[in-house]
């Protein structure tokens, strides 16, 4: 019972161990990632198109049921740059961006994802991400990056342009680029360069200055915060909200998160349960692969079932705390990890310190240009936009190309949601494509030794009455037909074959479709006078056919090494007493 609930509970697992060394490593990792959290939590808010505190509140509650039911000890849960721009899509659709019913839109779009989460982690149904393939995920988050680096620049041009995708976005900044604001535009550019050197730069200009590693690396992710720091002083010294119409973040409430109530009427989660999936699938991806990336490195485990009841929690309290939907970050996780945080509990005294925030810093943000926030935005993102993914595809598989291709000009021409439920599609597709016309090697004998090789690469013995075929791939419904029409082509045309035998080294799975194609084309050989035999046949393979009448009557037998069908079949080597009867 108390293992069960430690599996289902890991907080019950690691604070048994929790000592002093761990509570000071998770203390100085939670200050490092407080400090970097605070302006990022602002800006995907803006983001998100949701008031600045929208983005504290989804840090601090979700963070702390995470550290909860999480099983990552690096993993820092909150609001993240695709899944803010996914939300301001997704509830753009059903409410007015600055309406109660928008805020309260993106809090039943968190509800709904931390649901579908909760049931896929209880369901064990965490493999079901393993559909979004790594190349079609790598473009996605390519061309998301992209529009949101587009979408900011209107604040850092200080005017009032949309789109839901990059086509809109540059039609609506062209046509208001003569509205710009200098003022703001100054801002936004020198907060720009000011984050871009500081990402590149500062932390060698100090270690060669004499600044310890970890000191100069606490520095940099200050970065942030010191544009934030002079840029506010700046628009407040000099008035530059009143005379220059600088765009400022205004009142921000000095609360904790409030208790808030999503709506659950059936119009609005109809309208929003397709995007919440599609965001809990997305976010699961990112979430998992940083966690296991990190765990690695220090020979951790993670439990992706766990990890998605983990991440349903914090999706679910930010749908009651006054958020949107979160997940795991890269750029903040990374930080909490190459801090020294030791458990989830890091993640806890984050919370703690962005509620204090909360409590206490808000009116200091009063002045806090949009500009630096879309500044902030636009360098985080552009880490993610890797165009290099398509020379990669290219070179090793152009079915890959085409659906990062694919992937890549659908978001940006058509938007988020099309663009990732293209690459659901075109990675289910790719899979259906790929293993519909599996890899079927005829093999033969290498001289001198009992293995067997595809005839069209190696210099291998083989037998006129007998064909031998590799089939490199588990046969089910989508190939089952392609492999019968191979060997009806492949013994057509070669009229003394008496033998056909099929090595099954490499299936893993017959199912139904594929069963009845087997049957079939033992009935076709028959009908030719040519014996279908099998070889290297998996046991759970081979119990799966013991239930069904294939095997009493095929009309060859089931050999357990291809070696013993040779030398059985071509009466060119001993025959083996290991050869199987039916």
């Amino acid at each position: 019972m108390i293992s069960s609930l430690r599996k289902y509970v890991p907080v019950l697992d690691w604070g048994r161990r929790y000592d002093r060394d761990a509570l000071q490593n998770d203390l100085i990792a939670a200050v490092i990632v407080t400090i970097m959290l605070i302006p990022q939590s602002l800006a995907y808010a803006l983001l998100a198109g949701l008031p600045p505190e929208a983005g504290l509140y989804a840090s601090i509650l979700p963070i702390i049921l995470y550290a909860i039911f999480g099983t990552s000890r690096a993993l820092a849960v909150g609001p993240v740059a695709v899944v803010s721009l996914m939300t301001a899509a997704a509830v753009g659709q059903v409410a007015e961006q600055g309406t109660a019913g928008y805020a309260v839109a993106a809090l039943t779009l968190a509800l709904l994802s931390g649901g579908i989460l909760l049931a896929m982690g209880v369901f064990r149904l965490g493999f079901l991400a393993n559909f979004l393939s790594h190349p079609v995920i790598a473009g996605f988050i390519t061309a998301s990056g992209v529009i949101i680096a587009a979408s900011q620049l209107k604040h850092i041009l200080g005017v009032d342009a949309s789109g839901h995708n990059l086509f809109e976005l540059v039609v609506s900044l062209i046509e208001h680029l003569p509205e710009t604001n200098f003022v703001t535009l100054i801002i936004g550019v020198a907060a720009t360069a000011f984050l871009f050197w500081v990402r590149k730069g500062l932390k060698p200009l100090l270690i060669s200055k004499g600044v310890k590693p970890r000191l100069a690396d606490i520095a940099q992710k200050a970065g942030p915060v010191g544009a934030v720091v002079v840029t506010t002083l700046a628009v407040w010294i000099f008035g530059l909200s009143n005379w220059a119409g600088v765009s400022i973040v205004g009142e921000v409430p000095q609360s904790l998160p409030p208790f808030t109530m999503p709506d659950l009427s059936i119009d609005l989660v109809s309208a929003l349960f397709i995007p919440a999936l599609l965001i809990s699938i997305i976010g699961f991806v990112e979430s998992i692969s940083v966690a296991q990336t990190l765990a690695a490195k220090k020979r951790q485990r993670i439990d992706p079932d766990q990890e998605l009841i983990g991440l349903g929690a914090a999706n679910v309290a930010a749908g009651f705390s006054g958020g949107y939907p979160v997940t795991g970050g890269f750029a903040r996780s990374v930080v909490n990890f190459d801090a020294g945080a030791e458990t989830p509990a890091a993640g806890a005294y984050t919370a703690v310190g962005l509620a204090i925030a909360a409590l206490a810093l808000t009116p200091l943000v009063f002045f806090l240009p949009k500009a630096t926030l879309a500044a902030t935005i636009i360098v985080a993102v552009l880490s993610l936009v890797d165009f290099s993914i398509l020379k990669k595809t290219w070179t090793y598989s152009k079915a890959d190309f085409v659906a990062v291709a694919a992937t890549i000009l659908l978001t940006l021409g058509f938007g988020v949601e099309t663009g990732v439920s293209a690459g659901v599609i075109l990675s289910i597709g790719l899979h259906l494509y790929k293993t519909s016309k599996p890899h079927v090697a005829e093999v033969g004998l290498v001289p001198g030794t009992q293995h067997f090789r595809n005839i069209n690469r190696h210099e291998v013995l083989t037998d006129p009455n007998l064909v031998t075929l590799r089939i490199d791939e588990s046969l089910y419904f989508a190939n089952a037909r392609f492999l019968e029409d191979l060997i009806q082509d492949r013994v057509t045309e070669d009229c003394p074959v008496k033998h056909v035998v099929l090595m099954c080294s490499a299936v893993n799975e017959v199912d139904m479709s594929a069963l009845e194609s087997l049957e079939a084309i033992n009935e076709r050989l028959r009908s030719m006078d040519v014996q279908l035999h099998l070889s290297e046949v998996k046991g759970p393979v081979t119990d799966r056919l013991r239930r069904s009448h294939f095997l009493d009557e095929l009309t060859g037998r089931v050999f357990l090494s291809q070696y013993d069908a040779w030398a059985a079949l071509s009466g060119k080597g001993p025959r083996s007493d290991l050869a199987a009867a039916q």
